[in-house]
């Protein structure tokens, strides 16, 4: 299929996906989730299924830092516990890719959006009075991390949400912010290296969407060093609230466009 290449696009085109990659290197090292506004950025100024293939190596290269920031506050049992119904997932949301073309991709990550978005605000309300997780002793059972397994890995090889999912799933377990962060970084970073066969396999990843990716690469360094110094600082409650407006008005900006 017909990716996107760096030279098909304006200075604010670049500069909108520049933004995006710089705030997914926020998003992977401080508040998990936030990049669902370069998703809706990526599938705005480039065409939707085009759209995930070129966030990929962003999303990975974000998760690499993620990993060499947080590495040691990985729960693997947890992350055991998710692989088997995440595959499951990427499976059906392969299928889902071959047979939708681009109005119904673009279509279905508006909707993921606003269902993120939604994902996002009942995380919110069964969160601590201070924002954050509980205690890292993940006691959910192996019916709730099937589902949310399931649904994590459709959504990410779809539309790369899966964030909210599995942000949702962790703080059920009961995770603090570090194993919070840690577990969710190995996570994406497994699961967003597997995806690559398969979006390359869609026609979604070329020579020239690589080039593309190269030079966004670049602004997810600054953002994930943003976000490692902002960690402990960050007012979690209104970033969370703005980063749920930007997804409400890009999911209904697919949705309407």
């Amino acid at each position: 299929m017909d990716t996107m290449t760096l030279w098909n696009l304006t200075g604010w085109e670049f500069a909108a996906l520049a933004f995006a990659a710089l705030l997914v290197g926020f998003s992977k090292t401080a508040v998990s989730g936030a990049n669902t506004v370069s998703l809706a950025i990526f599938a705005m100024v480039l065409p939707a299924r085009a759209s995930t293939g070129i966030l990929l190596p962003v999303l990975i290269a974000g998760d690499l830092l993620a990993v060499l920031t947080y590495r040691r506050h990985a729960h693997w049992p947890t992350l055991w516990r998710l692989f088997p119904a995440v595959a499951a997932g990427v499976v059906v949301g392969t299928v889902f890719l071959v047979w939708a073309n681009d109005a119904i991709v673009r279509t279905s990550i508006g909707a993921i959006l606003l269902l993120m978005a939604a994902v996002t605000v009942r995380r919110r309300r069964r969160a601590d009075p201070d924002g954050r997780p509980g205690e890292a002793t993940p006691t959910t059972g192996r019916a709730r991390a099937r589902s949310y397994g399931v649904l994590g890995g459709f959504t990410t090889m779809v539309a790369n949400a899966g964030g909210p999912v599995m942000s949702m799933y962790l703080l059920s377990a009961g995770f603090r912010k570090l194993g919070f962060l840690g577990t969710s970084a190995f996570f994406f970073l497994i699961v967003n290296v597997a995806k690559l066969p398969f979006s390359a396999g869609l026609g979604l990843i070329d020579g020239r969407s690589l080039l593309l990716d190269a030079a966004l690469l670049v602004f997810v360094v600054p953002g994930a060093l943003l976000g490692t110094w902002a960690v402990g600082r960050i007012d979690q409650l209104l970033f969370e609230r703005l980063v749920i407006a930007a997804t409400v008005l890009g999911g209904l900006q697919l949705l309407l466009g």
